[in-house]
C-alpha cells in the first residue's frame, strides 16, 4: 500500500521524525526475485575457500533480477553447498560508494549488507534514497525485498566511525543517540 505524497510530507514535518524510523513505501515496485541467480563482475577476485568467502574489489557490480548493487569492494559469504556448479551465497558485505538500483529506486551509502536468507539489505553511512523525484537522507536504510518496504532512520555513521554511537555492520546493527532524517518531496504542478 502506498501512502499519498501529502501524507508523507505531513510525516516529514512532524517533530517526532527525529526520533522515529521513517518509512518510504515502494510504489509500483515489482517484487524482487530473491531466488534469481547473482551475477557479478569486478577488477579482482580473491577466493578464500577455507573461510567460505570471496573478496571482490575494484568496480564491483552485482546483478540479481532487476536489482543491481555496485561498490568499490565486496565480501561474498557462501554456505559451502554447490548447486549447478555455483556456490550458494548467503550474504554480501559491500563498502565504498555503494549504490543499489531497483526499477524505481536508487539508494546510496558507504556500507551495505545484503542478507540473502532474510532478504534484507541494510545500508549505513550517509544514506540517500531517491524514488519518483523524492529524496530522503539519513544514517541507516533497511530495504525489505519481500515487502518492498524501505525504512530510514537518523542513525549517523560516516567514514566508518560514529557520532555518539556504535556500529557492527557484521551483525547489521547500529546504535546511535540523536540524528535526523531529512528529505525533499516533489509537489504536483498546477496549471
Amino acid at each position: 500500500m502506498r501512502l499519498p505524497l501529502l501524507h508523507l510530507a505531513l510525516l516529514a514535518s512532524a517533530s517526532l521524525l527525529s526520533t522515529l524510523p521513517f518509512a518510504v513505501p515502494a510504489s509500483a515496485q515489482a517484487r524482487h526475485d530473491s531466488n534469481a541467480p547473482i551475477d557479478f563482475g569486478a577488477d579482482h577476485i580473491e577466493l578464500q575457500d577455507k573461510a567460505a568467502r570471496a573478496v571482490l574489489s575494484g568496480n564491483v557490480a552485482v546483478r540479481q533480477g532487476t536489482m543491481t548493487l555496485n561498490a568499490a569492494r565486496m565480501t561474498v559469504a557462501y554456505t559451502g553447498q554447490v548447486i549447478g556448479g555455483s556456490p550458494q551465497v548467503s550474504r554480501l558485505d559491500a563498502s565504498g560508494s555503494v549504490v543499489v538500483k531497483r526499477p524505481t529506486q536508487t539508494a546510496r551509502s558507504q556500507y551495505a549488507v545484503y542478507d540473502l536468507n532474510r532478504r534484507v539489505i541494510t545500508m549505513l553511512g550517509g544514506v540517500t534514497l531517491t524514488q519518483n523525484g523524492n529524496t530522503v537522507s539519513g544514517g541507516r536504510l533497511t530495504l525489505n525485498l519481500d515487502t518492498d518496504r524501505a525504512v530510514i532512520d537518523g542513525s549517523s555513521v560516516a567514514g566508518g566511525g560514529t557520532s555518539g554511537g556504535t556500529v557492527d555492520p557484521g551483525a547489521g546493527t547500529v546504535t546511535q543517540r540523536g540524528g535526523r532524517v531529512t528529505g525533499t518531496f516533489s509537489v504536483p504542478k498546477r496549471n
